[in-house]
C-alpha cells in the first residue's frame, strides 16, 4: 500500500511539473488567473478533478 501512495504522489509530481517545464510563461499566465478566481470556483474545480480522478482509479483498478 505505502509503495502504491509512494508511486502515486511520484506522478502527481511529475505531471505537475511538466507544464511550468514545457512553458514557463503560459504556466505564470495560468496561476495569474487561477489567483484571480473566486473560491467557490476554485472549490468546484477542485472536486471535479478529485471526481474525476477517482472515477479514473476506479476504472483502472476494476
Amino acid at each position: 500500500m505505502w509503495f502504491d501512495l509512494g508511486v502515486a504522489v511520484s506522478l502527481v509530481l511529475v505531471l505537475e511539473g511538466l507544464l511550468p517545464t514545457l512553458s514557463p510563461g503560459y504556466f505564470r499566465q495560468l496561476m495569474v488567473s487561477v489567483a484571480q478566481m473566486d473560491d467557490r470556483a476554485i472549490r468546484v474545480s477542485g472536486l471535479i478533478s478529485m471526481i474525476l480522478g477517482a472515477m479514473l482509479l476506479y476504472w483502472l483498478r476494476h
